[in-house]
């Protein structure tokens, strides 16, 4: 019949094709071995070469370090002879900025400037911008000239960042460069600062007994105001201590905020802008309750400044007539740079009358002398150069010796990995050591004898699939010759034998498909609560013919109601029967398989579903495999006995993509257990 001899074709064909391929990998492996790959690197370009240049760059680096380390601890000891040292200079800088800042003149500031020279053992001389004596710690008749080039200029309305932050232990300045102790008419009076602090006291008083821990803190304007300690304001909200009377400015901060808004819309109108109503924290637009501006407050502001000068808006007595801000001005950033730089503008017209006018400030030695500078002598010069040409030339030495150690088995890994890109034998490299490269050579020798291995299942499955497809094939071509010839009749009994060989064939098709789909990540999912013990129940229905047929007890033992998991069912049948049918294949007659769920008893919600037999066991030596595609435990070519090699591998991916995982214990002889865990849902209250 022709039924035979399509087998014999097929065959025939098969072989002509390997032939074929095989040719066309031996012609691709020729062509690579033309290639200059194994060509020996460039130094530049080599590990070698890249180590010898960090090497010595680390030893220049190290050798500079060293020289600059010595040069600077030096140099810093003659600056400190010299009296330069940054932090007193900050310190003198913020107490004249201090002085400048309460006291409209430089009237009466020598005895500051002398008592300042005496702590620090320096000269401390204040002129005005042109150069005309304020003040001067000298004590000569005759004072020594002042340098050309002064220390700094003392103006509170522009205060230097860099000193400032220093000499307010981290505290800095306002953006805006205006100290923030320059308040001018927002000073409140003593007799104002003295009811405002009973009130306060009153207030902190208050809060003690509601258990709320709080403090009394005066800023620079002499206005008090309530903190909380853990600057939490937010727990006062619940209390009857009404802080409302510290927020409220008196009479005279209101006038000092109404002539500050004054100066500020007339910039602005300049301009062509719309005049601002100033909040009490020089915020504008909608009125914002806040604490004083420039001190720190639980508050903030609905338009802050983006340079905010920390002017104090003392808060007292309650002014009756004044008006909120009525003028809101289109919300822009342009607009709102504009109304900042006005206001800003009009903080330092208003204040220019209260505070000290700009002075030139000089910090020196008390005799006027200045000691050389640092330097080396051509001598010492050498010396230092002759060590780090040492230095350098034992770090390239050693460098060189351990360079040539690494790069020795790198070598001989790139040349294994090379042959086996080349089609060759894949074979092992030497390990040297415990050490990186001795794991990196282990880790090699694994992968090399892991890919021989699967070279070897992918050879064994390639013939498997072939047979396996071929059987079906040719039974189906040869039902149908028959037919065609007249010597079958196309009864039910004919359609129904030709329908059971497409369904075998559409059934390693399908796992070839599954397997390629997971690999590829495309494996589409729909999850949905599922009801684990009802899934198993099918499952074991779907399986219970093949299980009597073999004289095999099929049972489930999940719990009613099983623990709560949401998957795709269709998928999850897939893995829980694959391991279902390979329980019942390897299970003898009389054997039992078992289906159990329940709950991961460390509480992490994850569902475990366990297929258990108690058939003749796996081998301990092939139990790492058993995941393994093509592999099977019995090496003929039986789908009845080893399976197409795919099963248990879609198993793994299938419970990969639900975000689980699969493992297997077996005893050989007694059975094996196979145990899916799947993340779990929280289970709803009632």
């Amino acid at each position: 019949m022709r039924r035979t001899g399509g087998g014999d074709d097929g065959a025939l064909g098969r072989g002509t094709d390997g032939d074929g391929e095989g040719t066309g990998r031996r012609g691709r492996r020729d062509g690579r071995r033309e290639t200059p790959g194994r060509a020996r690197l460039p130094l530049r370009r080599s590990l070698l070469g890249r180590l010898l240049a960090v090497s010595a760059l680390v030893a220049a680096c190290s050798v500079a370090a060293t020289a600059w380390i010595a040069v600077q601890t030096t140099s810093g000891a003659i600056k400190q002879e010299q009296g330069q040292n940054l932090t007193a200079d900050a310190r003198i800088y913020d107490t004249l900025l201090d002085y400048a800042a309460r006291n409209p003149t430089w009237d009466g500031v020598g005895a500051t400037v002398r008592e300042l020279a005496r702590e620090s053992g320096r000269r401390v001389a204040l002129t005005t911008q042109g150069r005309q004596p304020l003040a001067d710690s000298a004590t000569a008749a005759t004072a020594p000239a002042l340098p050309p080039q002064a220390s700094a200029v003392v103006d509170p309305l522009s205060v230097d960042t860099v000193l400032a932050a220093r000499g307010t232990d981290g505290q800095g300045t306002a953006a805006d460069r205006i100290d923030p102790r320059a308040v001018g008419p927002f000073r409140l009076s003593a007799a104002d600062s003295r009811t405002l602090r009973r009130t306060a006291d009153d207030k902190v008083e208050c809060l003690n007994r509601a258990g709320i821990a709080s403090d009394v803190v005066v800023g620079a304007s002499g206005r008090p105001r309530v903190q909380i300690v853990g600057n939490d304001p937010e727990r006062a909200l619940g209390t009857r201590c009404d802080l409302a009377a510290l927020d409220t400015p008196i009479r005279s901060e209101q006038k000092a905020l109404d002539a500050l808004t004054e100066l500020a819309d007339a910039c602005l109108k300049r301009q062509g802008r719309e005049g601002v109503q100033l909040n009490s924290d020089l915020s504008w637009g909608d009125p914002a309750s806040s604490t004083v501006p420039g001190e720190p407050g639980p508050l903030v502001p609905r338009v802050p400044l983006p340079a905010p000068a920390p002017v104090p808006t003392p808060r007292d007595a309650p002014v009756e007539d004044a008006e909120p801000s009525v003028v809101t001005p289109e919300r822009t950033g342009e607009n709102d740079r504009a109304i900042a730089s006005c206001v800003s503008a009009a903080r330092s017209e208003q204040l220019s009358s209260y505070v000290a006018s700009p002075a030139l400030l000089f910090i020196g030695d008390e005799g006027g002398t200045t000691l050389p500078g640092f330097d080396l002598s051509p001598a010492n010069t050498a010396r230092i150069a002759g060590a780090a040409a040492l230095v350098l030339a034992l770090t390239v030495g050693a460098s060189v010796f351990a360079g040539a150690r690494l790069v020795r088995p790198l070598h001989a890994l790139t040349g294994a990995a090379q042959r086996m890109r080349d089609g060759e034998q894949p074979e092992s490299v030497p390990v040297s050591g415990d050490d990186e490269v001795g794991r990196l050579a282990a880790a090699f020798n694994d992968m090399s004898a892991h890919r021989a291995r699967l070279e070897e299942q992918r050879k064994a499955m390639v013939s498997d699939v072939a047979h396996e497809l071929r059987t079906p094939l040719s039974n189906i071509r040869g039902w149908l010759e028959a037919a065609q010839d007249g010597l079958a009749d196309p009864d039910p009994a004919f359609v129904s034998s030709l329908l059971e060989e497409a369904v075998l064939l559409q059934h390693i098709i399908d796992d070839l498909q599954d397997l390629a789909a997971a690999d590829a990540g495309v494996l589409r999912l729909h999850p949905e609560s599922v009801e684990i013990r009802e899934l198993l129940s099918q499952v074991a229905a779907a399986h219970q013919a093949r299980a009597e047929n073999a004289g095999v007890t099929l049972a489930v033992t999940a719990t009613a109601p099983g623990p709560a998991l949401r998957a795709d069912p269709v998928r999850l049948r897939q893995a829980v029967g694959n391991l279902v049918s390979n329980a019942v294949r390897h299970t003898p007659e009389g054997g039992r398989v078992t289906l159990r769920a329940y709950a991961h008893e460390e509480g992490d919600g994850a569902v475990l579903v366990e297929v258990t037999d108690t058939g003749s066991g796996i081998p301990p030596e092939d139990l790492p495999h058993v995941f393994d595609r093509f592999w099977r435990a019995e090496k003929s070519r039986s789908r009845r006995t080893g399976g197409s090699g795919l099963g248990l591998a879609i198993v793994r991916k299938l419970v990969e993509a639900h975000g689980g995982t699969v493992d297997a214990t077996s005893v050989e002889g007694e059975g094996s257990a196979f145990v899916l865990r799947l993340p779990g849902t929280t289970p709803s209250g009632p």
